[in-house]
């Protein structure tokens, strides 16, 4: 890889600094905080990019020089309604419990933003989940607390290895970061 530009990670997600790795990415994690409530009356599709968008430019202050910012957010759609991350444990038992047998939608939207240039992308994946049984809910919250994760799974987690049947799309995607897309999209900044 040819990475000739500091790239900034504005994101705690050890799940995106994980495939930014594995990828062979050089980079630090300068992550911001910010107010991720969106328009009720906003495409669901359009959310995660917007989000990334609004992360990637309150992080903005961290570019000096030739620095990249990468900014992303994961959503988890079924039937037109987003499913972000739990709160407790009852909402993860109901997110799950919904998406159980049932097909639906990761979308992650990245910003990269540099003092000459924003660009904005969404990797789509959809995702089938096998039945599960109460107990195997339970048996997964207790397990692995998925109360930082969209949809209230982790792919790379058991519910993924196990109860996953199909992916149309890249699992990277679903698990927080289209790599590739990212990687294609550094190369038109020089």
């Amino acid at each position: 890889m040819n990475q000739t530009r500091p790239l900034i990670l504005a994101s705690q997600s050890p799940r995106r600094s994980q495939l930014l790795r594995e990828a062979g990415f050089e980079f630090t994690v300068n992550a911001v905080d910010i107010d991720e409530s969106f328009p009720a009356t906003m495409d669901v599709e359009l959310v995660a990019p917007w989000l990334a968008q609004r992360k990637a430019q309150a992080a903005g202050h961290f570019i000096l020089d030739r620095e990249i910012i990468l900014a992303a957010d994961s959503v988890v759609i079924h039937n037109g309604i987003i499913y972000n991350k739990p709160a407790d444990y009852d909402e993860a038992f109901r997110m799950i419990r919904t998406l159980s047998g049932q097909q639906h939608t990761v979308i992650t939207g990245v910003c990269l933003l540099a003092k000459e240039a924003e660009k904005v992308l969404s990797g789509v994946s959809r995702v089938w989940f096998a039945e599960l049984t109460d107990a195997e809910i339970d048996y997964y919250i207790r397990q692995y607390k998925p109360f930082d994760k969209a949809g209230a799974y982790g792919v790379q987690e058991w519910i993924g290895l196990c109860k996953i049947t199909k992916i149309d799309g890249t699992y990277a995607n679903v698990m927080g970061l289209p790599v590739d897309q990212v990687y294609q999209a550094l190369q038109d900044f020089s």
